[in-house]
């Protein structure tokens, strides 16, 4: 099993939408058992796929996974293992910290082989659900809105006393992968075309190289109207959808690949 972590400081950046819709591709287009862990005590990722009915909602919710040593989901192709209220109470326990990352480590080991993927939402705040995340991850993905409030937080999010990634990499886990920024909801407006010239400029290495360009992912009500509904896009029904799609899908074509997803 390989695990994805969906990884931004900033909130409000769609990374709950692209969560449900790999999910959905890696599940429905790439005939992969998929498990998702929604740490983010907002729920967006968990109400989504519920909806939606596709996923078989785990028994014990995220919480139990990172707080009880003997954790377990049930066997499905697919499985949510939902947020709760009690995510947002975590950091506060400091004296069980160094538990939560032993005891999500143990359960991916238990799931491990029942499993071809694992996607882990995070919550924006750096704390130690999102700690306990990367510490146990295979790849990391940073979904990103190109304001110069999010490029600017580009520092934070690799390195980071606590959580940045190129910090766990080097003192935690040598085995993560930062597979790079994604651009997303990007709308055609002057100002964020200048904003992704002068990220590409700035930090082309940390993007996703695609051909032609670097990954991005339009704005699109699509998008929003497909995790209402609780279904992958393409299956709207509607021309916005079947648009968002093309658009989506080298993207995660290109996260599959690099992630080498057979």
């Amino acid at each position: 099993m390989k695990t994805l972590v969906l990884a931004n400081q900033k909130g409000g950046v769609g990374k709950s939408a692209l969560a449900c819709q790999l999910a959905y591709y890696f599940h429905l287009q790439l005939s992969k058992r998929v498990l998702v862990i929604d740490l983010d005590h907002q729920k967006n990722t968990s109400k989504a796929l519920r909806t939606g009915g596709v996923a078989t909602t785990a028994s014990v919710s995220s919480t139990k996974l990172l707080t009880t040593p003997n954790a377990d989901v049930e066997r499905a192709d697919f499985v949510l293992a939902a947020g709760d209220g009690d995510l947002i109470k975590m950091e506060k326990k400091a004296a069980d910290h160094n538990s939560y990352a032993s005891n999500l480590l143990g359960f991916l080991g238990r799931v491990g082989a029942h499993f071809d993927i694992c996607i882990i939402d995070t919550n924006p705040n750096p704390d130690i659900r999102q700690l306990a995340a990367l510490v146990v991850a295979d790849y990391a993905l940073a979904p990103i809105e190109l304001n110069q409030e999010a490029i600017d937080g580009i520092g934070d999010l690799l390195n980071h006393e606590n959580i940045g990634i190129r910090r766990i990499k080097a003192a935690i886990n040598n085995k993560l992968t930062f597979l790079g920024i994604v651009p997303n909801k990007v709308e055609p407006t002057p100002f964020q075309r200048d904003n992704f010239r002068d990220l590409s400029a700035a930090f082309p290495d940390l993007l996703i190289s695609m051909s032609p360009g670097f990954a991005a992912i339009k704005k699109s009500t699509a998008i929003a109207e497909a995790q209402a509904a609780g279904i992958p896009v393409w299956k709207l029904g509607k021309t916005s959808g079947r648009d968002a799609w093309k658009d989506m899908r080298p993207v995660f074509t290109k996260i599959s690949d690099l992630m080498e997803v057979a």
